[in-house]
């Protein structure tokens, strides 16, 4: 499996929040994670989260993405993605009751790869405007 596959099938297997469990295969040991977002701020492994976006499809059930771009840099060991996120906050979770509100939310993916399994990605993500959208701040 080339990186571009295996970047594929990790973005799927975390957007739809199947948690580390799914998405464990795909990356090293102790992964490391980086986001530029509070809502993310004390989140350092790959594992943490996978495990955070499953969390997250409890108070967003119909939570999914919408993919706009997806790319290799074979000479980089790097895969991009950009999507969109959308979903309604309807489930019990998050910081109260459920809003009802939608939220579509841009971000992208940045996945370093160590031979043929990712090494470390960062998330590019506006939180704050996410979670207004939420009513969640």
């Amino acid at each position: 499996m080339n990186i571009e596959q295996t970047a594929r099938e990790f973005f799927e297997a975390c957007e739809t929040g199947r948690g580390w469990e799914a998405c464990g295969s795909y990356c090293h040991d102790n992964a490391g994670f980086a986001c530029q977002a509070d809502a993310l701020a004390d989140t350092k492994t790959l594992e943490g989260y996978a495990e955070w976006m499953k969390g997250l499809l409890g108070p967003i059930p119909d939570g999914h993405y919408e993919l706009t771009a997806f790319a290799a840099d074979a000479d980089r060991g790097t895969v991009v993605a950009s999507a969109v996120f959308h979903g309604t906050q309807t489930g019990a979770g998050g910081p109260g009751d459920p809003t009802g509100k939608s939220v579509a939310s841009d971000y992208a993916y940045v996945m370093q790869f160590d031979g043929d399994r990712i090494a470390h990605m960062t998330k590019i993500w506006n939180d704050a405007q996410a979670l207004r959208q939420l009513g969640w701040a």
